[in-house]
Protein backbone atom coordinates (compact mmCIF):
# COMPACT_ATOMS: atom_id res chain seq x y z
CA UNK A 1 0.00 0.00 0.00
CA UNK A 2 0.82 3.80 -0.21
CA UNK A 3 1.59 6.52 2.04
CA UNK A 4 1.90 9.85 2.01
CA UNK A 5 4.88 11.23 4.16
CA UNK A 6 4.19 15.12 5.12
CA UNK A 7 7.48 16.50 6.69
CA UNK A 8 7.34 20.07 8.45
CA UNK A 9 10.85 21.80 8.08
CA UNK A 10 11.61 23.88 11.65
CA UNK A 11 12.24 27.05 10.76
CA UNK A 12 15.65 28.40 9.15
CA UNK A 13 16.61 24.77 8.51
CA UNK A 14 17.95 25.48 4.75
CA UNK A 15 21.18 25.14 5.15
CA UNK A 16 20.63 21.76 7.30
CA UNK A 17 18.64 20.87 4.65
CA UNK A 18 20.71 21.60 1.85
CA UNK A 19 24.00 19.67 3.44
CA UNK A 20 21.93 16.68 4.28
CA UNK A 21 20.21 16.44 1.04
CA UNK A 22 22.66 14.18 -1.21
CA UNK A 23 22.03 11.74 1.78
CA UNK A 24 17.98 12.25 1.61
CA UNK A 25 17.96 11.81 -2.26
CA UNK A 26 19.68 8.36 -1.98
CA UNK A 27 17.53 6.97 -0.14
CA UNK A 28 14.80 7.98 -2.59
CA UNK A 29 16.49 6.68 -5.27
CA UNK A 30 16.61 3.18 -3.77
CA UNK A 31 12.43 3.75 -3.43
CA UNK A 32 12.60 4.45 -6.80
CA UNK A 33 14.55 1.88 -8.21
CA UNK A 34 12.82 -0.54 -6.32
CA UNK A 35 9.53 0.70 -8.22
CA UNK A 36 7.87 2.14 -4.77
CA UNK A 37 8.20 5.47 -5.25
CA UNK A 38 5.10 7.42 -6.53
CA UNK A 39 6.46 11.06 -6.03
CA UNK A 40 8.47 13.50 -3.82
CA UNK A 41 9.40 16.63 -3.01
CA UNK A 42 9.76 19.78 -1.14
CA UNK A 43 7.13 22.47 -0.63
CA UNK A 44 8.39 25.91 -1.47
CA UNK A 45 7.64 28.76 1.30
CA UNK A 46 6.52 30.88 -1.34
CA UNK A 47 5.05 30.58 -4.75
CA UNK A 48 8.40 29.47 -6.78
CA UNK A 49 9.78 26.64 -7.53
CA UNK A 50 12.92 28.00 -6.75
CA UNK A 51 12.44 30.01 -3.55
CA UNK A 52 16.10 30.74 -3.26
CA UNK A 53 17.18 31.94 0.56
CA UNK A 54 13.54 31.18 1.47
CA UNK A 55 13.70 27.71 1.48
CA UNK A 56 11.04 24.71 1.82
CA UNK A 57 8.40 24.64 4.61
CA UNK A 58 8.48 20.60 3.99
CA UNK A 59 8.28 17.60 1.92
CA UNK A 60 6.13 15.20 0.68
CA UNK A 61 6.71 11.63 -0.06
CA UNK A 62 3.88 9.16 -1.62
CA UNK A 63 5.62 5.53 -1.48
CA UNK A 64 4.70 2.02 -1.36
CA UNK A 65 5.81 0.06 1.91
CA UNK A 66 4.30 -3.27 3.92
CA UNK A 67 2.58 -1.73 6.48
CA UNK A 68 2.24 1.65 8.27
CA UNK A 69 4.86 0.87 11.13
CA UNK A 70 7.35 0.43 7.75
CA UNK A 71 6.52 3.26 6.37
CA UNK A 72 6.80 5.63 9.86
CA UNK A 73 10.04 3.65 10.32
CA UNK A 74 11.29 4.01 7.27
CA UNK A 75 10.47 8.18 7.74
CA UNK A 76 12.39 8.29 11.32
CA UNK A 77 15.35 7.23 9.11
CA UNK A 78 15.60 9.69 7.10
CA UNK A 79 18.71 12.08 6.88
CA UNK A 80 16.25 15.49 7.20
CA UNK A 81 15.47 14.19 10.97
CA UNK A 82 18.83 12.78 12.13
CA UNK A 83 20.04 16.56 10.99
CA UNK A 84 17.59 18.29 12.22
CA UNK A 85 15.50 19.72 9.08
CA UNK A 86 12.16 17.96 10.26
CA UNK A 87 10.60 19.58 12.76
CA UNK A 88 7.39 16.45 12.66
CA UNK A 89 6.57 13.96 10.50
CA UNK A 90 2.87 12.73 9.55
CA UNK A 91 2.43 9.57 7.89
CA UNK A 92 -0.77 8.28 6.85
CA UNK A 93 -1.99 5.60 4.29
CA UNK A 94 -2.36 6.93 0.88
CA UNK A 95 -4.98 5.54 -1.81
CA UNK A 96 -4.05 6.09 -5.49
CA UNK A 97 -6.76 7.01 -8.10
CA UNK A 98 -4.95 8.59 -10.47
Amino acid sequence: MYYAINAYDNPNSLQIRLSARPRHLARLQELREAGRLLTAGPCPVIDSEDPGPSGFSGSLIIAEFESLAAARTWADDDPYVAAGVYERIEVRPFKKVF
